[in-house]
């Protein structure tokens, strides 16, 4: 198994676990991040349903007019928090559960929670 391999591997554990304890209801929605090593995504999931709520990622045309440069930074993260946050308001979602996706809640993860919190998202 390569270090790349073992990274994913150990993701996934990570994510199975939060997500037997994580579990996005009608009233409080799931926020789930995922990082590619291109883009982020967030997206706001009614797991009784399986429905996505609202969504963003760095790699929208109206993010994208935003950035100066790169779709994958922390800037970027901030801005789709705060889309998601804007997108989930505007569906009358005041709060959340946060799913870190099994990524540890530092860089992009984190600059995604507080964008989303600074558009009035609460968790």
């Amino acid at each position: 198994m390569d270090l790349a391999q073992a990274r994913r591997e150990r993701r996934h554990r990570a994510h199975r676990r939060v997500r037997s304890r994580v579990s996005g209801t009608g009233e409080r929605p799931r926020l789930a991040v995922f990082k590619s090593l291109r883009y982020i995504y967030a997206q706001v999931i009614d797991d009784t349903t399986g429905a996505t709520l609202a969504q963003a990622n760095s790699g929208e045309a109206e993010l994208r007019g935003k950035l100066a440069g790169s779709t994958k930074d922390r800037k970027a993260a901030r801005l789709v928090g705060e889309a998601v946050g804007e997108r989930a308001k505007s569906r009358g979602i005041d709060r959340v559960v946060f799913d870190r996706g099994g990524y540890i809640y530092h860089g992009r993860v984190r600059e995604v929670a507080e964008g989303a919190r600074a558009k009035g998202l609460a968790f």
